[in-house]
């Protein structure tokens, strides 16, 4: 003959089984002391409230199933599989490559012969790159910066130079420094909106 269920009468042992039940991938430990933590928060409740019906206690500890999410999730151990590994910080501060961008153009028109060139060069490959391999934009962030930033206005320059023979005036060649120049800080202005903390 079977003994009567025990749930009727003892819903605290029914709740601290389901969570044993829920959290048997614990290390029996860590199973033990949330257990005699969650033990203990009823016997709070009950002492505090002695007024509130037991169904309302072990509502507002919540879930079982909730409690052994949380308590997997925080052990890392969540079906069996690894916690996620924490977002990648940056190595290099977002504003680094946005500022580089419109560097690269500054040093070529400030100093239009050596060294201007060469570091407005450099200062646009590294800004891309570092635009690239940063953590802070998706994708297609990423590649619309460096087409905007870095191969549009290498294209203009080179076509400039290469139909017209350089620059015939200096009223044309402000007007198309200016115009790059803001395009390319209308880019890195939008890049900062846009990107990831």
């Amino acid at each position: 003959m079977k003994t009567p269920a025990t749930t009727a009468t003892d819903p605290v042992r029914d709740y601290l089984s389901a969570v044993e039940r829920e959290t048997s991938v614990l290390p029996a430990d860590r199973r033990q002391e949330l257990l005699a933590d969650l033990a203990e928060h009823i016997e709070v409740t009950r002492a505090e409230r002695p007024d509130a019906a037991m169904g309302e206690v072990l509502a507002e500890l919540g879930d079982p199933r909730t409690i052994a999410a949380t308590a997997l999730a925080e052990a890392g151990s969540g079906s069996g599989e690894p916690a996620p590994a924490p977002a990648r910080r940056g190595k290099v501060h977002p504003l680094v490559p946005l500022l580089m961008l419109p560097l690269s153009l500054a040093f070529i028109v400030v100093f239009p012969d050596q060294p201007g060139p060469l570091f407005g060069v450099l200062f646009r490959i590294v800004g891309a790159v570092l635009l690239c391999t940063s953590v802070h934009w998706t994708a297609v962030q990423k590649t619309t910066g460096v087409l905007l930033t870095a191969v549009l206005p290498t294209v203009v320059i080179v076509t400039w130079n290469l139909s017209s023979g350089g620059p015939t005036g200096d009223g044309p060649a402000l007007l198309a420094n200016v115009t790059m120049l803001a395009l390319l800080t209308g880019v890195s202005a939008w890049l900062w909106r846009v990107r990831r903390a």
